[in-house]
């Protein structure tokens, strides 16, 4: 359980440290040409976020107990990096954005071997 915790752990810091600072950016990220037109879902796009990295520090603190929510965390990661590559790939978003969600598929993937691994240690 020890690389459960690990990950978990790490995915939770890098995702408070990646999504904690978009409270304070909407203005940086909207500029004159293009301004949030939803500001409430910019927001709740944040809030929500930001609270499953609480989680994955969360699952970190008691893989065994909270093995069930790690599958839903991978899930996560990779419907948010499909969204964004599709999004690319139709030409709404430019390529910078799947690249920065790119480490979300690396963490995905630990994700599910956390999940497989803790399963065979707690056996």
């Amino acid at each position: 359980m020890r690389f459960a915790r690990w990950v978990f752990t790490i995915g939770g810091i890098w995702g408070v440290a990646i999504i904690a600072p978009l409270f304070f950016l909407e203005n940086t990220l909207a500029d004159a040409s293009t301004p949030i037109s939803h500001p409430d879902m910019y927001y709740g796009f944040a809030a929500s976020t930001l609270m499953w990295q609480f989680g994955y520090l969360v699952i970190g603190r008691d893989p065994a107990r909270f093995r069930p929510f790690m599958l839903l965390g991978a899930a996560g990661k990779v419907i948010y990096f499909v969204s964004c590559l599709t999004l690319f790939l139709r030409g709404r978003v430019p390529p910078m954005i799947p690249m920065l969600t790119a480490p979300d598929m690396l963490l995905a993937t630990l994700f599910v071997v956390a999940w497989f691994r803790t399963r065979a240690e707690s056996a």
